[in-house]
């Protein structure tokens, strides 16, 4: 399973969704997870690179995996994904700073209507009980969410409908972020 996390980690790099040393990508076999490793490059992913952990209890492996390793284990929890992956897809970013924390983002194009619908956008410490909560919360209604100021999370039943979503959620953050400045430079001509 680890060569799938790597893979999917290369193409969130190369499709410039994250930066290498940030995000994070875990997958649900049970209840276990592997998650990558705190700091661990995403396009350079090995076997030693990913941390296999309880979903129901916390492990002495905590402390090297994934910063966000409680968000992901919330998020298993109290939803059915068993692929979730997080990336710091810029214009996502900054549509949540657009919209506010627990604010909501409205797809302006016609893919990100029917597939994605609403975006939530949730607060939280980067991996806080906090965020943790609001999080889970939030994938338990839809598949895909933004943390304020910070980056997508995206959830699946395998990694390659995670990535999908969060394809899917920086295009139409993206799309929305273009439309609403010619739409702006047009008004004031």
């Amino acid at each position: 399973m680890w060569q799938e996390i790597a893979k999917y980690g290369r193409k969130l790099v190369e499709h410039g969704l994250v930066e290498s040393n940030f995000g994070n990508i875990s997958s649900r076999a049970g209840d276990r997870m592997l998650i990558t490793r705190t700091g661990a490059a995403l396009d350079e992913i090995t076997e030693n690179n990913v941390v296999e952990v309880d979903v129901w209890d916390t492990s002495s492996l905590d402390i090297i995996a994934s910063s966000e390793t409680v968000v992901h284990r919330e998020i298993y929890r109290q939803t059915s994904a068993l692929a979730i992956i997080h990336a710091h897809a810029p214009y996502a970013v900054v549509e949540s700073l657009l919209a506010g924390p627990e604010g909501r983002i409205s797809p302006v194009d016609s893919e990100g209507q029917y597939f994605l619908g609403e975006i939530p956008v949730v607060g939280g410490g980067i991996g806080s009980c906090e965020l943790a909560g609001n999080l889970a919360n939030a994938l338990s209604r839809h598949r895909g969410a933004i943390v304020y100021s910070h980056g997508t999370f995206a959830i699946g039943r395998t990694l390659g409908d995670a990535y999908i979503v969060t394809t899917q959620l920086e295009h139409s953050c993206k799309v929305k972020y273009l439309y609403e400045r010619a739409k702006t430079e047009r008004e004031s001509k």
